[in-house]
């Protein structure tokens, strides 16, 4: 039986240092869900494991899209669903290569257990593997968007409940992203998007484990963090990237990457950068946080504990007996 592991929490929380432990002892691998580590180029900035720690365990779902492609929850939902349901779990990762899709064995245990880890801050990542979401395969249609765009949130917002009252009821009135997502979807697929959309959840054990501290410690944490990514050559990232796909790549307008452009530009200094990043990954922490505490089904562990690793191994080892009870028993 296919079984699963989740390490979740808002950034900085010590979510990829902890797994790659637990996973070393385990003997399995680990699946990114990390909306940014998926590209390929963009490392620092998004704290992407190492080369040394990537030796270590094998990691899957990070490098394998190209900065300017986009990577939606949809594909990434699908990536994920065929490592995790691959019965026995095989070191092996889907690439995408032009047109052409390619599978390889990636590993270098031959032993490698069957329970690999999901671990990550991206909640819709985690959500679309664990509530098993629904999602519609629509691509982001860029015509069509242009015309949407000429329209004021106003005037797209009452189209949404003309077509698809539905979605309109769960959907904020100001809420422009989601609001134009939907009128998207309809008029490519002529399905209202409240229709596709639902969740079937895997029928397969899950333990998700979330890790968490009070926001003071944490925005240390993120200070610390913010000040390692600079020492490690983070504005030298940014100016590469930037002079390679220009300063208007979107990636470049998220966590980190924006502020150093600021930098580069010579709109602030580098002291306020720093500041800025730590400011707004301080903010997106705490929205993360409110995501992730909306689920029951998490275990909370505090990450000032002294004895963490081995609260949550406990927990692991207990997960893996008892499924695998259940799974002789049925």
């Amino acid at each position: 039986m296919t079984k699963l592991i989740v390490i979740c929490g808002a950034t900085a929380t010590g979510k990829s240092s902890l797994a790659l432990t637990i996973a070393m002892q385990l003997g399995t691998v680990i699946l990114s869900a990390d909306s940014r580590q998926v590209y390929r180029e963009f490392d620092i900035g998004t704290a992407k494991p190492t080369g040394a720690e990537q030796k270590l365990v094998p990691h899957y779902l990070i490098d394998i899209c190209d900065p300017k492609e986009i990577m939606t929850v949809a594909d990434y939902q699908e990536r994920a669903q065929a490592l995790i349901s691959s019965p026995p779990f095989q070191a092996m990762e889907t690439r995408r290569e032009g047109d052409a899709v390619t599978r390889r064995n990636v590993s270098k245990n031959p032993r490698v257990s069957e329970v690999p880890l999901l671990v990550g801050g991206t909640g819709l990542y985690i959500r679309s593997i664990t509530q098993g979401m629904k999602i519609p395969r629509v691509a982001p249609h860029k015509e069509l968007r242009s015309q949407l765009e000429s329209l004021s949130q106003v005037q797209l917002y009452a189209m949404l409940q003309q077509v698809d009252s539905v979605a309109a009821q769960k959907i904020h009135p100001h809420d422009s992203v989601r609001t134009l997502r939907a009128l998207e979807v309809y008029y490519v697929t002529g399905r209202p998007i409240s229709e596709q959309q639902g969740e079937n959840p895997p029928n397969y054990p899950i333990l998700q484990i979330g890790l968490d501290c009070d926001s003071a410690h944490l925005g240390h944490r993120i200070a610390q963090r913010t000040e390692q990514m600079i020492a490690d050559g983070l504005v030298s990232e940014v100016e590469r990237l930037c002079q390679k796909y220009g300063a208007d790549l979107p990636l470049l307008n998220t966590l980190g990457y924006q502020e150093i452009k600021q930098y580069l530009a010579g709109d602030i200094s580098l002291d306020k950068a720093k500041e800025l990043t730590v400011l707004h990954t301080r903010q997106f922490a705490k929205r993360q946080r409110t995501w992730f505490h909306a689920y029951s089904q998490i275990e909370w562990f505090d990450v000032e504990s002294s004895d963490l690793l081995d609260k949550v191994w406990l927990r692991v080892q207990e997960f893996i007996t008892n499924s695998s009870r259940v799974e002789l028993s049925l």
